[in-house]
């Protein structure tokens, strides 16, 4: 009995050092293998891209290749009153394979030397051809040696708040930055740096920061509906950025001038419609209630009727007595920009239609649309 029990003693012994000192097995790889599953998920190796990825990966890959890096050097004035060059830099994107660029005024204002700089890091010098003050827009040009990748112009009237947008530029030169949200608010009035104002902008909440400035605001097809032109504060983004219809710059590239020689009628109006537009013994319709009627201009060539009183409506000064805009070219008026949307197709000399309601009765009025002043 002693014996066999020595005898199970030795072999234990035996095989304790053969697992540990001959065989040399790896514990933690047992452990490994036989839980494999807890690190490398089956679901992770066949996981693939939403629907609205794909499109995102799309769209990107197209665009930024046309979107463009723009350095302007500017002379600044220290504290000494020496002066020495800067580089502002901002966004722009390719509309023509000859070249063609469409970006900011403010980005290529100023400046004494431009380049542009292509998504393949090929440089080139660049010219203004056209300027749009008003608008903040600008049309430069490139001489490549090559065919270059362009983005459609899409159209920026049908837009709707809550559409998924995206914006591609160079924020903070870190060039080919791609950002997505969607149209937060349309016809949005701002100012920019030096108090101009700019009217029925695109309002975003796709982050937009220093350096996006001229790049493309793009729909969900790859159509470029807006130019990214400013944000709200100086700090960078917060959610709140702004972008130029694609429909100004349209009418730009159809001149053929150095400047846009922007229609101009010469009228201030405010929409007034349903219980307003009655109380005030209007059509419950209503339309766009002529607010000034400006000297010497189209509107007041034509025989628009300005205001002949003020009266309060709320905290708000109303003039009323004046002309009411019901249709403008035959369509009446459901927007307070209708008016602003129709001179955005329209040129200096060319005829707008305006059908007014005064006195009691409607009747139609020939415009023949003036220049804008140039604006300093």
């Amino acid at each position: 009995m002693r014996l066999r029990s020595l005898l199970w003693a030795l072999i234990l012994v035996a095989g304790f050092y053969y697992v540990t000192s001959v065989a040399h097995w790896n514990i933690g790889q047992f452990v490994r293998r036989t839980t494999s599953s807890w690190y490398t998920p089956a679901a992770a190796n066949t996981a693939g891209f939403s629907t609205d990825e794909m499109n995102n990966i799309d769209i990107y890959k197209t665009a930024h290749m046309a979107t463009v890096n723009i350095t302007s050097i500017v002379y600044r004035e220290g504290w000494f009153f020496q002066v020495y060059p800067g580089k502002d830099t901002g966004s722009g994107f390719i509309i023509s394979p000859d070249g063609r660029i469409l970006t900011n005024h403010h980005v290529v204002s100023g400046g004494h030397q431009l380049t542009v700089t292509l998504a393949n890091k090929k440089q080139y010098k660049a010219r203004v051809m056209f300027t749009d003050h008003s608008n903040d827009l600008a049309l430069v040009k490139i001489e490549p040696r090559e065919s270059l990748p362009v983005l459609r112009l899409g159209d920026s009237d049908p837009l709707q708040v809550g559409q998924k947008v995206l914006a591609i530029g160079n924020p903070f030169g870190l060039e080919g930055t791609l950002t997505t949200g969607i149209v937060s608010s349309l016809d949005r009035s701002i100012s920019d740096e030096n108090d101009r104002k700019l009217e029925h902008m695109i309002q975003t909440d796709a982050a937009i920061n220093p350096g996006n400035s001229g790049g493309p605001l793009l729909d969900s097809h790859g159509n470029v509906i807006g130019i990214n032109t400013a944000i709200y504060g100086p700090q960078g983004n917060i959610g709140i950025g702004f972008a130029m219809p694609i429909n100004r710059a349209k009418a730009m590239l159809e001149e053929t001038r150095g400047h846009v020689a922007r229609p101009f009628l010469g009228v201030k109006t405010v929409q007034v419609q349903g219980d307003l537009a009655q109380a005030l013994d209007l059509p419950a319709e209503g339309g766009l209630l002529v607010q000034q009627v400006e000297i010497n201009s189209a509107a007041e060539e034509a025989g628009i009727h300005g205001p002949r009183r003020v009266v309060v409506v709320g905290n708000v000064e109303l003039g009323i007595g004046g002309d009411l805009i019901i249709a403008i070219e035959g369509k009446p008026v459901t927007r307070d920009d209708d008016l602003q949307r129709t001179l955005n197709h329209k040129h200096a000399g060319d005829t707008l239609e305006l059908t007014v309601y005064r006195n009691g009765h409607s009747q139609k009025i020939s415009v023949k649309l003036g220049s804008a002043p140039e604006e300093l």
